[in-house]
């Protein structure tokens, strides 16, 4: 019931997930983000476990693939969830269970994988993948973009409510925070108040545009 995006920057090597949904709280759940190991989204009928886990596996070691295979195997709720996975490294994992609500899908790309799952179709996930590909920003505009895209091309079929941006950027080790985590929940517009909000944390946080 959501459509994200996780992506990797081949220059800085940050790692971030934009999402937005017809739900309240998105940001709590959805995106899992750690620097220099990799960014998790885990939607659908979410489980938290798919993140923490996930990040703890690449930790360890394991690709992407092994790290989300060794997560499904112990699920018997596996075909309701929807779990994409980048690496450090630009490795990728995605899945999209056979019980998730259509339109569902998923899409992986040269250093990004968008998904969704309840959209109004094909339409949002493919709009994401062009914005990314085709913007030159830093990797929080390009996420930021891809979720603007998504939302322009109908997004989540059952409405609007939050978003959220979630980067780790091993660059920021010396700024006041590592790790930008932005939310917006509640909001008739979520994805162009994240907008917002992210021009405002950027005075702040000192974010390269």
């Amino acid at each position: 019931m959501t459509f994200s995006i996780v992506a990797r920057c081949p220059e800085t090597l940050a790692l971030g997930v934009a999402v937005a949904t017809a739900v309240p709280a998105v940001g709590s759940a959805v995106p899992h983000v750690e620097t220099n190991v990799g960014a998790i989204a885990t939607q659908a009928q979410t489980r938290m476990l798919y993140g923490t886990e996930g990040l703890r596996l690449l930790r360890k070691g394991f690709t992407p693939q092994h790290a989300l295979q060794k997560m499904l195997t112990k699920d018997k709720d596996r075909e309701k969830r929807q779990v994409t996975i980048i690496d450090a490294h630009g490795k990728t994992a995605a899945f999209t269970g056979s019980e998730t609500e259509c339109w569902k899908g998923h899409k992986i790309g040269e250093n990004h994988i968008v998904a969704g799952n309840m959209l109004v179709g094909d339409q949002v996930i493919l709009a994401m993948s062009e914005a990314f590909d085709q913007e030159e920003g830093s990797l929080a505009e390009r996420l930021l973009k891809a979720l603007e895209a998504g939302q322009n091309a109908g997004g989540d079929k059952r409405g609007r409510m939050s978003a959220a941006l979630k980067i780790a950027d091993k660059r920021w080790k010396n700024q006041s925070r590592p790790l930008l985590d932005l939310r917006v929940d509640a909001h008739q517009d979520p994805v162009t108040e994240l907008r917002r909000v992210l021009a405002v944390s950027r005075s702040y946080f000192h974010i390269p545009e």
